[in-house]
């Protein structure tokens, strides 16, 4: 999970923003990033290392720097060790980041390499570089499992498909295709906790973009149907399990009370469609997720029409 389960190389960091190594003579190849959030050291900067979480990337910005140029060199490179050095409570940072291509002096890279630690260079203003790599890292460290199951775009909604094998599932997805929504993954999902309230789902690298089919075998969805059917990742915003029917079982026929399904301690609405020859589960996943979307919107079909029937009701008893 966040904290520490999940890691992320800083090559993968330095090519994602396109940033200049300034310390090519540190080795970044096992330099793994672990934090979620980033540190702007002004605090450090000035002496305060009480509560610093040095396993942060470290980011220095044009206030940073103004500081450190108006207390002199000397000072600065003895806050900048106190951060490079790390300790067996408080270990090295990944990386310092300096943004807006700010200069950095020989001193300051003479101590990084005599510490090991990464200096990088961003184009960028520190605030919008700040904002957009805790986005990143938000999604490449969030929690996330694995789950049988097919992940579509209908209409801009994400609908997880779930139930039994050789239920039904991917060729739901394939008509779907057909009637021009997009595929984000058959048989695997991959899914990612990003916030309290927003799960992502995607697909393996070796199933991406094949669908599984019994009696044909595995077809490749981006090759047969175009780019414009199959999608890299997307939000799960709704969950469709089917199953068979059952004539003893009772079903929920207005939907006035929501159901739902957990995953990573987030729940999502869950629709269990009983499966009956003729029933065309392609348009029932449409209208799924046109309904989810209303409902979203403020508008409960089940709630007007039970709002209609109470009043007709009313109605009737003032004037019988």
């Amino acid at each position: 999970m966040q904290n520490g389960a999940y890691s992320v190389p800083l090559k993968e960091l330095i090519e994602q923003f396109d940033l200049e190594n300034c310390t090519p003579e540190v080795n970044i190849g096992n330099v793994l990033i672990t934090q979620n959030e980033v540190n702007r050291p002004a605090l450090q900067l000035a002496g305060y290392f009480d509560y610093f979480d040095s396993s942060r990337i470290q980011i220095i910005g044009h206030v940073e720097h103004t500081y450190m140029q108006k207390r002199g060199m000397e000072h600065s490179i003895m806050m900048l060790e106190k951060i490079m050095a790390g300790s067996d409570e408080s270990p090295k940072p990944p990386c310092i980041v300096y943004c807006r291509e700010i200069w950095l002096e020989d001193e300051i890279v003479a101590l990084a390499n005599k510490y090991q630690v990464p200096i990088l260079r961003s184009k960028k203003a520190t605030s919008p570089f700040m904002a957009e790599v805790i986005r990143w890292l938000n999604s490449e460290l969030a929690p996330r499992c694995t789950i049988h199951g097919v992940l579509v775009d209908i209409y801009g909604e994400g609908i997880l498909i779930m139930g039994e094998s050789g239920i039904g599932k991917s060729e739901v997805a394939l008509e779907l295709i057909h009637r021009g929504h997009r595929l984000v993954s058959d048989d695997v999902v991959e899914i990612k906790r990003v916030s309290d309230k927003s799960l992502i789902g995607c697909a393996p690298a070796t199933t991406k973009h094949f669908i599984e089919l019994r009696g044909i075998g595995i077809v490749d969805a981006r090759s047969l149907f175009g780019v414009e059917s199959v999608k890299d990742e997307q939000e799960i915003d709704l969950v469709i399990k089917l199953e068979e029917f059952n004539k003893d079982q009772e079903y929920d026929r207005l939907g006035l009370e929501e159901q739902y399904i957990e995953f990573l301690g987030n729940k999502v609405v869950c629709h269990s469609i009983p499966i009956r020859p003729g029933r065309n589960l392609a348009v029932i996943c449409e209208s799924a997720a046109v309904n989810h979307r209303q409902k979203k919107m403020g508008y409960n079909a089940a709630l007007e029409l039970y709002n209609r029937v109470t009043n007709n009701i009313a109605e009737k008893r003032k004037n019988p």
